[in-house]
């Protein structure tokens, strides 16, 4: 047999590196004709040997039809096929055997490697075996990707050490509840008999009773453990039971999946006897216990609390007329109007359209319940209607029975008007007539006799406490037209309020003429439009525009390219283009009178979809040849834009002078730069700003005499089938153009350029769909639990437009795989704390997450910045400066939010240093923005505020050192990030260009500016973050590389499974990690003890014990060190 062998390594022999595999392959004879295989498995060996009927299955390939090796680590040869008895020689040698056998590629299982042969029939690397046609190619192609991301899976490995520790600590938690030990419910394929059938599950982690101690001396010092130690528990069995869990099933307070609403079985509403027994059965839990906390009470408070307008309940006002009061604000009024100051404020009112009308709308407001008001911008309805009304009770001596509330879609128009009104009226802002309320701001107006103005989210805050709103008797929402989530919201809730509350006034107020919709809305109530206060503006439109300057496009800029693009796209979507052009075209044919030709044809080959940034260029040139003075405002869709234009300007002589002065406005864009925006500029100066929608609204430049509208705007959307926001431009609506044209008239006659055509122009959509219609509900529907206003469904179909069924069911759907919610539609005690912080539930589920497992601080610091905004600024032409400063300050953590965290600490400490000075070159360094970082500091006071409340955590101080003892561990911090993100998960593969990412549903890139983008070698296969959004490409904002523990103890359902040859433990059935089947059990026994611990601590919040003596410093201790040493 040695001598066959050596004669047939002599025969056998392979070109490139498959020429080694051979030998350690062991042959053995099978009949006359044939020889049969059989692969050696050992860890220096991979030529696996198909054991075939008569032939060695090898790679097709090379010449003559022969079969050629060179795969890796691969058995492959040449030899004689046997087809009908007959030889087929090739070059190395001859076998006989079957020559359809030898068609079939032959893939290595072990370690990832690649497909044996050169290429086959094509010649190529690693392509498939010839004699394949079709689908059977990309079918080929498909297993060869499914084995190599197979064999790449990532190893849970527990050293034997830690498996014998987890192991005892394990035995001891069950041995202390007397729960008789349960077989671990891993799973395993049906189909899979390949297990011996002696094998038996262990109770604990898949090992048999006698792995549970490892050794004789380990085994008597546990038994000593076992009898001496007395585990000091927080919460009794039955008050876990307050989720609606049991104990002995493997529960997730906070990441597990509950039943849906689709198997839930449902209360009827107003079934007050069902809900009075569930507060019952809940008091009864706790009423054992000595000390109840906070949270207890206040959460069954709100059980027992029905919904507040399921009855006949009705509210009024809490104050009662105090003739005394009224006396002194009469006074006090009588005697400001003596007043210099005051005198000259009532000039500047008197000349505001609004205030002609004052009579008027006081005497609408007065005899009916719901108004709307109608106004231009710059007529005076935000600044004026509050303080009619209030003057009104006043002069008629019931000024104690006056308190208008008046919001705000934003947190600087509330202060900035807020302060306006004061000064108008002569008093100081807070304590006197006038004041604010935003978040983590205020300062608050006397009790009665008052104007508030507030943020919509403050207003909803107030209802929490005070449903029927019975300390205000005026309402007014501002800005309704802006259609945000909040307003929509508040104005579902005052349609059901003033039905109990008949002596609350509510007023709408919009700066579009769009006043019929509101006012159909709240059963046709009246409605008053106040003439603006402006300029006339000339309207010129795009075909003006290319005819009065002669522009002609460049031509790569013509619309043809892009018709390739819409060519790949799906069949309606092409029909649908070329729709849009023969109409344009026929709309081109019937002007061409009053056209040149060249216009006509420019109209024609212009690419509709993008920003020509070249006739924006030349159209400034055009306006500072023609006019002598006044600002240009050009309005541009996103920051792309903005920096191709401010390029484009600043590389041309023209503007490179000191008559000029560009000035881009954006979020990202520093503080410095956004106040030059309202500096008026020297005599001789030219201000040209290019700005996105924010100039549309929220900031008036009263300099401003030319307005460039590009006709695009960027809108989040959210599509629910797939599951992901999008930022793409698209065009303006009507509303908008008239918000920009409205621009150009402040001072003087102005002039107002659209870049569309007046044919596109009447295309154009009256208003943006409503936010409600294209975000996420997830707030939302937590609010509607909070606030006690019934069924998410049927309160929701209130609305003004409704969101579509699927956005909202995937919300409910989210809300209760979080345990946020129950099966009922119920908040359960982590969707109570969940719905009372101010962020989205992942972000609190973050923050509640670092309170527990004590790194507090960092994680504030991630959870502000991602629900605020990004600290970082990026001036234009520093970009690469300030991506370089990104990934330095990242400290190759490979987490843009542990780079917030790192860059946010160096700020601190060079505050506490060096003072402010300091801290201004630090940011000026980093490309940071001081008034953010402030910002994102007031906030994490107030999370911290929040977490003491309910005792969370000892102090409101996020740098509390008992609540920070794990603030350094990179590992767990990455963990806790994971726990709140999850399930925005995604598996990265490593490209040179740097990683792409596959999530569940699709393939992601790495946003550009996040630190992860041109990584070269990530430390794990998994990545968690914060966004998925479709723009010009499908990107993932916020990122982290995470390792396995953090999904598998944070993320969804563990489970245990045997794929093929190899044991597998997987998360939510699609994240797979190879394992030990024992490791895989007690890794999925550990995460059991750890969600019932959670469970526990969310119920009763309080400082988390790290004493090994304990059971709860125990489990936390044994899930540190995992995540900590992975």
């Amino acid at each position: 047999m040695n001598a066959l062998r050596t004669g047939l390594r002599r025969v056998f022999r392979f070109p490139g590196r498959a020429s080694a595999c051979f030998s350690d392959t062991l042959l053995d004879m099978s009949g006359k004709d044939s020889w049969r295989g059989e692969g050696y498995h050992s860890h220096d060996n991979s030529s696996h040997g198909y054991r075939e009927e008569g032939s060695w299955r090898g790679r097709r390939g090379g010449r003559g039809g022969g079969y050629r090796g060179r795969g890796n680590r691969n058995y492959s040869s040449g030899g004689y096929g046997n087809r009908n008895k007959k030889y087929y020689k090739t070059e190395d040698g001859a076998i006989s055997g079957n020559r359809e056998d030898a068609q079939h590629g032959h893939h290595d299982n072990r370690g990832g490697s690649e497909y044996s042969g050169r290429g086959g029939g094509r010649r190529g690397r690693g392509g498939p075996p010839a004699g394949l046609r079709g689908r059977e190619i990309g079918m080929w192609f498909a297993q060869r990707s499914k084995a190599k991301a197979k064999n790449s899976r990532q190893e849970v490995h527990l050293d034997e050490g830690r498996e014998r520790h987890i192991t005892n600590l394990l035995h001891r938690i069950q041995s202390r509840d007397n729960i008789p030990p349960q077989p671990s419910r891993s799973y395993r394929d049906p189909t899979d008999i390949t297990r011996e059938a002696d094998q038996i599950e262990d109770p604990i982690g898949g090992a048999t009773s006698r792995d549970y101690f490892d050794d004789p001396d380990a085994e008597d010092i546990q038994m000593k453990d076992l009898e001496s130690t007395s585990w000091h528990t927080d919460m009794t069995e039955e008050a876990s039971n307050l989720y609606g869990l049991d104990q002995a099933s493997s529960s997730r307070p906070a990441s597990a999946s509950a039943p849906g609403p689709s198997s839930a079985t449902s209360t009827e509403p107003g079934d007050d006897d069902a809900d009075d027994d569930e507060v019952t059965n809940l008091t009864e839990v706790f009423k054992h216990h000595e000390e109840t906390n906070e949270f207890v009470l206040e959460y069954l408070q709100h059980k027992k609390r029905g919904d507040i307008f399921s009855g006949s309940v009705h509210g009024a006002l809490a104050y009662e007329r105090n003739a005394a009061m009224d006396s002194q604000y009469r006074n006090e009024l009588a005697k400001k109007e003596q007043s210099t100051r005051y005198i000259e404020m009532q000039k500047f009112r008197s000349q505001l359209p609004s205030y002609g009308m004052r009579k008027e709308i006081v005497d609408v407001i007065e005899k009916n319940q719901v108004v709307v008001i109608s106004g231009e911008t710059g007529c005076g309805k935000t600044t004026q209607v509050s303080q009619f009304l209030l003057d009104h009770y006043i002069e008629n001596n019931k000024g104690s029975l006056c308190r208008v509330v008046c919001t705000q879609p934003r947190r600087i128009s509330a202060i900035s008007v807020a302060e306006r009104v004061a000064q108008e009226r002569d008093d100081p802002c807070g304590s006197q007539s006038v004041g604010y309320s935003i978040r983590l701001d205020s300062k608050l107006p006397r009790p009665q006799g008052s104007i508030l103005f507030c943020t919509t989210g403050i207003l909803l805050k107030y209802l929490e406490s005070d449903p029927y709103m019975s300390k205000t008797s005026h309402v007014i929402l501002d800005e309704i037209h802006e259609r945000d989530l909040m307003s929509d919201f508040l104005m579902i809730i005052l349609k059901d309020l003033i039905k109990r509350r008949k002596d609350l006034k509510v007023v709408l107020m919009s700066a579009t003429l769009n006043a019929e919709q509101f006012s159909e809305y709240f059963g046709g109530c009246p409605m008053i439009h106040i003439p603006g206060f402006t300029y006339p503006v000339e309207e010129i439109y795009l075909e003006d525009v290319i005819e009065t300057i002669r522009y002609s496009p460049p031509e790569n800029t013509s619309n043809k390219p892009q018709r390739r693009i819409y060519g790949r796209r799906k069949r309606e979507m092409l029909a649908q283009k070329e729709e849009e052009e023969w109409l344009l075209n026929e709309w081109i044919a019937s002007i061409r009178h009053k056209y040149s030709p060249d216009t006509l044809q420019t109209l024609r080959t212009m690419d509709y979809d993008k920003i020509d940034v070249m006739l924006i260029e030349q159209l400034i040139k055009y306006i500072i040849k023609t006019s002598d003075d006044g600002a240009i405002l050009v309005f541009l869709p996103g920051w792309e834009d903005i920096k191709k234009l401010n390029e484009v300007l600043t590389a041309n002589f023209m503007f490179k002078t000191d008559s000029f002065r560009i000035i881009p406005l954006h979020s990202m864009m520093p503080t410095v730069n956004q106040r030059q925006v309202f500096e008026r500029p020297p005599p001789g100066v030219r201000k040209i700003i290019i700005a996105t929608n924010i100039a549309e609204t929220s900031i008036t430049i009263d300099d401003v005499v030319f307005v460039i509208d590009a006709g695009k705007i960027k809108l989040s959307n959210f599509d629910a089938q797939s599951n992901v926001a999008t930022l793409l431009p698209e065009w303006v609506s009507k509303a908008n153009a008239r918000q920009r044209r409205g621009r150009a008239g402040r001072v003087q006659p102005g002039k107002c350029f659209h870049l569309f055509t007046t044919y596109q122009e009447r295309q154009l959509k009256d208003y943006q769909l409503p936010e409600m219609l294209r975000t996420r509900l997830e707030e939302l529907c937590l609010q509607i639990k909070l606030l006690k206003l019934g069924k998410i469904e049927p309160f929701v179909s209130k609305a003004m437009q409704t969101p579509s069924m699927e956005a909202l069911n995937k919300a409910v759907i989210n809300l209760t795989d979080m345990n946020a919610l129950d099966h009922n539609e119920d908040l359960t005690p982590l969707g109570f704390h969940l719905a009372k912080l101010p962020v989205d539930p992942h972000i609190g589920k973050m923050i509640l997450f670092g309170a527990m497992f004590c790194c507090l601080d960092p994680i504030l610091t991630v959870a502000a910045s991602l629900s605020f905004k990004d600290p970082f600024v990026v001036p234009l032409g520093k970009e690469q400066q300030a991506d370089a400063k990104k990934r330095e300050l990242s400290q190759g953590s490979q987490s843009d939010h542990l780079m917030l965290v790192y860059a946010f600490r160096n700020w601190e400490r060079m505050l506490d240093r060096g003072g402010t000075s300091s801290a201004q070159k630090y940011c000026w360094d980093n490309f940071m923005s001081p008034s953010t970082l402030r910002m994102i500091q007031s906030m994490k006071g107030q999370f911290a505020q929040l977490l003491y409340d309910v005792k969370f955590v000892g102090s409101a101080d996020p740098k509390q050192p008992a609540a920070n003892l794990n603030s350094y561990n990179t590992n767990l911090l990455k963990a806790v990030i994971c726990a709140g993100l999850y399930p925005n998960v995604g598996r990265v593969k490593q490209l040179k260009m740097g990683p792409k990412v596959n999530t569940k549903t699709e393939r992601c890139s790495i946003h550009p500016k996040s630190v992860n983008c041109k990584e070269r070698q990530c430390q794990s296969q998994w990545m968690v973050y914060h966004l998925k959004m479709r723009s010009t490409n499908v990107f993932l904002y916020d990122s982290t590389v995470v390792s396995p523990y953090p999904l598998l103890f944070f993320g969804g359902d563990i489970g245990v499974k045997k794929d093929e040859d190899m044991d597998c433990v997987t998360v939510d059935d699609w994240i797979i990690f190879k394992s030990s089947a024992k490791t895989a059990n007690l890794v999925k026994d550990l995460r059991r003890e750890l969600d019932k611990l959670l469970e526990e601590k969310i119920t009763r919040p309080g400082l988390t014990q790290w004493d090994g003596n304990t059971k709860e410093g125990a489990i936390m201790q044994a899930i540190t060190d995992l995540l900590t040493k992975e």
